[in-house]
């Protein structure tokens, strides 16, 4: 639904007898953070914006407060940050009765840390530089027959997997489990985030999603959306999924591919006359997004699970490499005609997707501005890569440092965002390295 004026918005909801009205930002992390508002509240904060206390910006994924922050914190007693909702957001929310969903802005000095301004911007210079975007997202989530309380109970061991055994792209699974296929196919598509594929993935359990493309930011909406809401109809049929990067070390990560193409006069700038050839425009793009990615990694790669992902043989890349048609690289060039695109293959299931795609963009656009050029690694990547492609950070830790000290990531993002970001990346990283997991206990516990 597109509305342009408030007006036409209350209209809608008059007309459709809507009771219910939700608002929400997205934090750092990529995590929904809502509330639901009276009708006069909602009215008012249509034409004024609304407040949102600064924790939003000032605390992890766990609610824990950063010991680190500037945008937020003890010192700014926690007062209220300026929202200001985007209309193009409305939709209903289909496993709600009269309830519909507005997605919002953070303003003023906090918009350095809203994940929807960050993307805006690069968008922004796309536009300047003359192209329009296309972008869609794919993701892979574990989906298990247990509850927040069991998978807590259980320790989040020995959990029961929703299907069993290694069933990539299987009919079986598909067909007996139809009735929950097609009733999440719908709900995405009543919450307009439609589904272009869905089949089932190597691993128990295990299911992929490829969203229909659109611009950017629409894309990253769809995503958070589709994350957040995919658990919701999971969880209301009793079943529970995941996103996490890498749950287990016996299959592979979860990935959230990122698929971008420019468009200049309604034409891909990415293609050639030439079938499987790739213009110089997308040549440059594809050099900038492998060039700044061990420099912007934890944009994308921001928690410390999702580096357990990056191991040889999972279906995950280790260095900074691209290939055409090639499944092993970090960036693979798909030289498709019209359909022409990069899929930015490092990208994690665990990723904010606003932040993971204003990397995967503005690193190409860098690319395109300085006319950068890199090899392509032909084959096995795992075993070819070491031919002069830079190694990524192999930890959380190691990648922030490299990010806040980019002069790159401040160019593209500025130092504000810069320094926010690696500030609660860095903390992320500390609650990792002070907490003592199992593998601690059974490896050292009695033997050392």
């Amino acid at each position: 639904m597109k509305f342009d004026s408030p007006e036409a918005l209350e209209e809608y909801i008059d007309s459709q007898r809507i009771e219910f009205y939700k608002v929400a930002v997205v934090d750092i992390d990529g995590v929904l953070r809502g509330k639901y508002m009276s009708r006069d509240k909602l009215s008012s904060a249509l034409r004024k914006g609304f407040g949102f206390c600064d924790v939003v910006v000032g605390w992890d994924s766990q609610d824990q407060l950063y010991d680190n922050g500037q945008l937020s914190g003890w010192h700014t007693g926690y007062r209220d940050a300026s929202v200001r909702l985007d209309l193009g957001t409305a939709r209903l929310l289909p496993m709600e009765d009269d309830a519909l969903l507005l997605l919002g802005n953070l303003q003023g000095s906090y918009a350095e840390a809203c994940s929807r301004t960050i993307l805006s911007r690069v968008v922004k210079w796309a536009q300047d530089l003359g192209f329009s975007v296309e972008a869609a997202l794919e993701y892979e989530f574990f989906v298990f027959d247990e509850t927040p309380h069991s998978v807590r109970e259980k320790g989040y061991k020995d959990l029961k997997p929703f299907t069993p055994g290694m069933f990539g792209y299987s009919v079986l699974r598909s067909s007996v489990h139809a009735n929950l296929y097609q009733d999440l196919l719908k709900t995405m598509v009543a919450l307009e985030v439609p589904i272009e594929g869905l089949h089932t993935e190597t691993g128990p359990g295990v299911i992929e999603a490829a969203l229909c493309h659109c611009p950017p930011l629409e894309a990253a909406d769809r995503a958070a959306l589709f994350k957040t809401f995919t658990k919701v109809f999971l969880q209301q049929n009793g079943l529970m999924g995941t996103f996490m990067s890498k749950w287990s070390d016996r299959y592979p990560g979860q990935s959230g591919h990122i698929h971008l193409s420019l468009e200049r006069d309604g034409q891909n700038v990415f293609a050639t006359p030439v079938a499987g050839e790739m213009s110089s425009t997308f040549r440059h793009f594809v050099a900038g997004q492998v060039a700044l990615l061990p420099e912007l990694l934890p944009m994308v790669c921001s928690t410390v699970n999702a580096y357990r992902r990056l191991v040889p043989g999972f279906w995950a890349p280790t260095h900074a490499t691209w290939g055409i048609e090639n499944r092993t690289t970090a960036v693979r060039a798909i030289p498709a005609g019209s359909a022409s695109r990069s899929e930015y293959r490092i990208g994690p299931a665990d990723a904010n997707p606003y932040l993971a795609m204003a990397a995967a963009l503005a690193s190409g656009l860098y690319g395109i501005v300085h006319q950068l050029s890199c090899d392509e690694v032909v084959g096995n990547a795992y075993e070819n890569a070491s031919k002069g492609c830079a190694p990524l950070p192999s930890t959380l830790g190691e990648a922030s440092r490299a990010f806040a000290a980019s002069s790159i990531a401040r160019e593209l993002f500025g130092a504000p965002f810069v320094e926010h970001f690696a500030a609660s990346r860095d903390w992320e990283d500390r609650q990792f390295r002070r907490s003592v997991s199992s593998w601690d206990l059974e490896r050292y516990f009695e033997i050392i």
